[in-house]
């Protein structure tokens, strides 16, 4: 590590930065407790017959995505109108209230609901910190700050796929609304953006989500920010959600369990994220960083799809190399924040990462309908990952670059 890296870093380290951090990690592992408990706690609930299994946990999966996707527009609108703070202190409220409640769960309806509320809650966390955090840092020091706060987030999905293998699937909720309720007590007293401050004392409109639609190249920023990051949650909500049964295809030796490849994913995720965000600033550019790990996702997408009779070890490997080349997500989101002004910066922020999330549902439905039409799973997900990634290329050549950039401007 370079001198001139080294202050840049330090700088990173602020009260915004660690506890943004901590609360994407409660973020993180109460989004994917669904995921690494859906097996037990489905088979508890009655559930035998293994397609009905997987169509209950695409489906339940897809409600948490919509609910995040309308929680996205809620808590974006309330960031740039209200202010960051009031975001992280209601969402993590409302998320850790949901996950509690859904340790009591009885019946699959009621497990969508509570899901749909719990993504409701979610959506708000990770765009309030990463706003708050691109606003409160200085440029040199932005990317290693997001860095922080990604991959020390992502490292809660391996806490929950250990939770999830270890613990009884109610326990595992109440402890991830517990950990939302002590992170909480800690943002007490926490302070407001001075750049959101400015702005909202200067009278300019804020919060205007269908700003973001007009004009057209606005839009196309905005639309190109979300393609970019569509092929990461493509990978984690189809090919690791969906592992045991598309190793069983592959003819993988031995019992893949989905706890231990989503905790493996995202072991490498938090590498990623880190080394994204690294990348970044040592190419003083988000553009190239993210072309190298697409470049990277699309080599890790053939090798999952096309690797047959591996031992269940060899799998859990891929899974870990997949979530490597998927770890942009830090470089991703922060793109999201540095393409747009103070006053739609939290709407965009925010909405942006849950845009990525609810596409899922598409997603699912695109994947589903190639398996239907006479693909085999592994091949539909083949096609449809190197679709998005195709889509997410196009992108990402049309999103001007904004390393560096100053951030006290509004559109």
């Amino acid at each position: 590590m370079t001198a001139t890296n080294t202050p840049s870093i330090r700088a990173a380290l602020t009260a915004p930065v660690l506890v943004g951090a901590l609360g994407y990690f409660v973020d993180i592992f109460d989004l994917l407790i669904f995921p690494v408990t859906s097996m037990p706690s489905l088979t508890e609930l009655g559930i035998t017959d293994a397609r009905q299994m997987r169509l209950l946990r695409e489906g339940i999966m897809n409600w948490q995505m919509i609910g995040m996707l309308i929680g996205g527009i809620f808590w974006g609108v309330l960031g740039d109108k209200i202010g960051r703070r009031s975001v992280l202190f209601g969402s993590i409220t409302l998320y850790s209230l949901a996950n509690i409640a859904n340790g009591f769960v009885q019946d699959i309806e009621s497990y969508h609901y509570i899901r749909l509320i719990a993504g409701f809650g979610l959506a708000g966390e990770l765009g309030a910190a990463i706003t708050l955090v691109s606003e409160t840092l200085p440029k040199e020091a932005r990317g290693y700050g997001t860095a922080i706060v990604a991959s020390v987030g992502v490292s809660g999905a391996i806490f929950a796929g250990a939770i999830g293998t270890h613990v009884y699937w109610r326990t595992a909720y109440f402890i991830g609304g517990g950990l939302g309720f002590a992170l909480l007590l800690l943002r007490v007293g926490f302070g407001e953006s001075s750049m959101f401050t400015h702005t909202k004392e200067s009278g300019v409109s804020r919060g205007n989500f269908f700003a973001l639609l007009w004009p057209r190249e606005r839009l196309g920023r905005y639309l190109s920010c979300i393609l970019i990051g569509v092929p990461l949650w493509f990978g984690v909500g189809i090919l690791i959600n969906l592992s045991s049964d598309l190793a069983a295809e592959l003819g993988v030796q031995g019992a893949v369990k989905p706890a231990t490849a989503v905790a493996v994913c995202y072991a490498g995720l938090t590498l990623g994220d880190f080394a994204s965000g690294g990348l970044s600033q040592l190419l003083r550019s988000r553009r190239r960083a993210v072309a190298v790990f697409l470049a990277m996702t699309a080599v890790s997408v053939v090798a999952y799809c096309t690797l047959r009779g591996l031992s269940a070890t060899g799998f859990y490997v891929i899974c870990g190399v997949l979530g490597i080349s998927l770890g942009y997500w830090a470089v991703f989101v922060t793109i999201a924040s540095e393409q747009f002004g103070t006053n739609l910066r939290a709407t965009a922020t925010t909405t942006v990462p849950n845009w990525v999330r609810g596409a899922l549902v598409p997603i699912t439905f695109a994947f589903e309908h190639l398996h239907t039409s006479g693909l085999s799973l592994v091949h539909s997900a083949l096609v449809l990952g190197l679709g998005l990634l195709s889509l997410a290329g196009v992108a990402l050549w049309f999103l001007p670059e904004t390393f560096g950039r100053d951030l006290d401007f509004v559109e």
